[in-house]
Protein backbone atom coordinates (compact mmCIF):
# COMPACT_ATOMS: atom_id res chain seq x y z
CA UNK A 1 0.00 0.00 0.00
CA UNK A 2 2.87 2.32 0.83
CA UNK A 3 4.44 1.77 -2.42
CA UNK A 4 1.67 2.54 -4.46
CA UNK A 5 0.82 5.50 -2.57
CA UNK A 6 4.43 6.58 -2.97
CA UNK A 7 4.32 5.51 -6.91
CA UNK A 8 1.01 7.28 -7.59
CA UNK A 9 2.40 10.70 -5.70
CA UNK A 10 5.91 10.48 -7.96
CA UNK A 11 3.96 10.70 -10.86
CA UNK A 12 1.57 12.98 -9.93
CA UNK A 13 4.13 15.64 -9.02
CA UNK A 14 6.43 14.62 -12.06
CA UNK A 15 6.18 17.08 -14.74
CA UNK A 16 7.69 18.57 -18.01
CA UNK A 17 9.88 20.10 -16.23
CA UNK A 18 11.45 17.23 -15.35
CA UNK A 19 12.23 15.97 -18.63
CA UNK A 20 13.65 19.26 -19.31
CA UNK A 21 15.12 18.81 -16.55
CA UNK A 22 17.06 15.43 -17.29
CA UNK A 23 17.35 16.28 -21.32
CA UNK A 24 18.27 19.77 -22.35
CA UNK A 25 17.46 21.15 -25.96
CA UNK A 26 21.05 20.05 -27.14
CA UNK A 27 20.73 16.42 -25.81
CA UNK A 28 17.09 16.18 -27.83
CA UNK A 29 19.08 17.52 -30.55
CA UNK A 30 22.02 14.97 -30.36
CA UNK A 31 19.27 12.08 -29.52
CA UNK A 32 17.63 12.70 -33.25
CA UNK A 33 20.60 13.46 -34.76
CA UNK A 34 21.57 10.03 -33.94
CA UNK A 35 18.48 8.36 -34.56
CA UNK A 36 18.69 10.35 -37.99
CA UNK A 37 22.26 8.84 -38.73
CA UNK A 38 21.69 5.19 -37.43
CA UNK A 39 18.49 4.82 -39.90
CA UNK A 40 21.46 5.71 -42.86
CA UNK A 41 23.01 2.45 -41.51
CA UNK A 42 19.70 0.15 -41.83
CA UNK A 43 16.25 0.25 -43.09
CA UNK A 44 14.30 0.13 -39.84
CA UNK A 45 12.72 3.13 -37.95
CA UNK A 46 13.51 4.31 -34.55
CA UNK A 47 11.60 6.44 -32.41
CA UNK A 48 12.69 8.14 -28.35
CA UNK A 49 10.04 8.79 -26.37
CA UNK A 50 10.33 9.98 -23.12
CA UNK A 51 7.42 10.40 -20.22
CA UNK A 52 7.47 12.31 -16.64
CA UNK A 53 5.10 10.51 -14.99
CA UNK A 54 1.52 8.63 -15.90
CA UNK A 55 -1.99 9.79 -16.12
CA UNK A 56 -3.58 9.41 -12.79
CA UNK A 57 -5.71 7.05 -13.89
CA UNK A 58 -3.11 4.63 -15.16
CA UNK A 59 -2.28 4.55 -12.22
CA UNK A 60 -5.07 3.88 -10.45
CA UNK A 61 -5.74 1.17 -12.93
CA UNK A 62 -2.32 -0.19 -12.19
CA UNK A 63 -1.03 -0.17 -15.54
CA UNK A 64 2.44 -0.68 -15.88
CA UNK A 65 5.21 1.24 -18.27
CA UNK A 66 4.82 -1.76 -20.92
CA UNK A 67 1.52 -1.01 -21.50
CA UNK A 68 2.11 2.59 -22.09
CA UNK A 69 4.77 2.14 -24.16
CA UNK A 70 2.88 -0.38 -25.94
CA UNK A 71 -0.16 2.22 -26.63
CA UNK A 72 2.55 4.68 -27.47
CA UNK A 73 3.88 1.90 -30.19
CA UNK A 74 0.80 2.12 -31.73
CA UNK A 75 0.08 5.96 -31.19
CA UNK A 76 2.84 6.60 -33.30
CA UNK A 77 2.37 4.65 -35.90
CA UNK A 78 5.54 2.83 -35.08
CA UNK A 79 3.80 -0.68 -36.13
CA UNK A 80 3.21 0.60 -39.43
CA UNK A 81 6.32 0.44 -41.61
CA UNK A 82 6.95 -1.34 -44.54
CA UNK A 83 8.95 -4.25 -43.40
CA UNK A 84 7.43 -3.86 -39.38
CA UNK A 85 10.87 -3.16 -38.54
CA UNK A 86 10.48 -0.20 -36.32
CA UNK A 87 11.60 0.20 -32.79
CA UNK A 88 10.22 2.45 -29.61
CA UNK A 89 12.62 3.46 -26.98
CA UNK A 90 10.19 4.43 -23.80
CA UNK A 91 11.50 6.22 -21.03
CA UNK A 92 9.35 6.34 -18.15
CA UNK A 93 11.53 8.93 -16.04
CA UNK A 94 8.95 8.73 -12.86
CA UNK A 95 9.48 4.89 -12.65
CA UNK A 96 13.05 4.94 -13.78
CA UNK A 97 11.62 2.45 -16.60
CA UNK A 98 13.05 2.02 -20.08
CA UNK A 99 10.80 -0.36 -22.21
CA UNK A 100 12.10 -1.38 -25.80
CA UNK A 101 8.80 -2.24 -27.89
CA UNK A 102 9.35 -3.75 -31.06
CA UNK A 103 7.38 -4.63 -34.29
CA UNK A 104 7.11 -8.11 -35.92
CA UNK A 105 9.92 -7.45 -38.29
CA UNK A 106 12.47 -7.72 -36.20
CA UNK A 107 11.51 -9.81 -33.07
CA UNK A 108 11.68 -12.64 -35.70
CA UNK A 109 15.26 -12.18 -35.55
CA UNK A 110 15.94 -10.82 -32.25
CA UNK A 111 14.85 -12.71 -29.48
CA UNK A 112 13.19 -10.87 -25.96
CA UNK A 113 16.57 -11.63 -23.80
CA UNK A 114 18.71 -8.92 -26.30
CA UNK A 115 16.21 -6.02 -25.97
CA UNK A 116 15.83 -6.49 -22.43
CA UNK A 117 19.80 -6.54 -22.18
CA UNK A 118 19.93 -3.34 -23.61
CA UNK A 119 17.09 -1.96 -20.87
CA UNK A 120 19.07 -2.69 -18.28
CA UNK A 121 22.25 -1.10 -19.83
CA UNK A 122 20.17 2.16 -20.86
CA UNK A 123 19.07 1.71 -17.10
CA UNK A 124 22.61 1.60 -15.41
CA UNK A 125 23.65 4.52 -17.32
CA UNK A 126 19.95 6.63 -15.89
CA UNK A 127 20.95 5.45 -12.40
CA UNK A 128 24.30 7.22 -12.77
CA UNK A 129 22.66 10.82 -13.93
CA UNK A 130 23.82 10.18 -17.85
CA UNK A 131 20.32 10.28 -19.91
CA UNK A 132 22.01 11.62 -22.78
CA UNK A 133 24.66 8.75 -22.85
CA UNK A 134 22.23 5.86 -21.91
CA UNK A 135 19.59 6.90 -24.88
CA UNK A 136 22.54 7.07 -27.24
CA UNK A 137 23.88 3.83 -26.04
CA UNK A 138 20.50 2.51 -26.67
CA UNK A 139 20.09 4.01 -30.20
CA UNK A 140 23.55 2.63 -31.23
CA UNK A 141 23.05 -0.78 -30.08
CA UNK A 142 19.01 -0.84 -31.55
CA UNK A 143 21.29 0.19 -34.46
CA UNK A 144 23.75 -2.47 -34.96
CA UNK A 145 20.89 -4.95 -34.69
CA UNK A 146 18.81 -3.31 -37.32
CA UNK A 147 21.60 -2.96 -39.55
CA UNK A 148 22.72 -6.43 -38.91
CA UNK A 149 18.69 -7.70 -39.95
CA UNK A 150 17.70 -5.22 -42.33
CA UNK A 151 20.25 -3.41 -44.31
CA UNK A 152 19.34 -0.34 -45.64
CA UNK A 153 17.27 -0.69 -49.18
CA UNK A 154 18.48 1.00 -52.82
CA UNK A 155 15.93 3.94 -51.58
CA UNK A 156 15.81 3.45 -47.74
CA UNK A 157 13.08 5.92 -47.01
CA UNK A 158 12.54 7.86 -43.14
CA UNK A 159 8.67 6.30 -42.76
CA UNK A 160 9.05 7.90 -39.37
CA UNK A 161 10.21 11.37 -37.71
CA UNK A 162 13.50 11.21 -35.63
CA UNK A 163 12.82 13.94 -33.27
CA UNK A 164 11.87 12.56 -29.76
CA UNK A 165 8.40 12.55 -28.38
CA UNK A 166 8.17 14.65 -24.89
CA UNK A 167 5.15 13.52 -23.72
Amino acid sequence: MVSTVKRFLTHLFSGPWLVRRYFSSEAMRHIEQAISDSERSHSGQIRFAVESGLHPYSLIKGNPPRARALELFSSLGIWDTEQNNGVLIYLLLADHDVEIIVDRGICRYVAQPVWDSICHEMELLFKQGKFEQATLLGIDRIGQLLARHFPPGHKNENELPDQPVVL
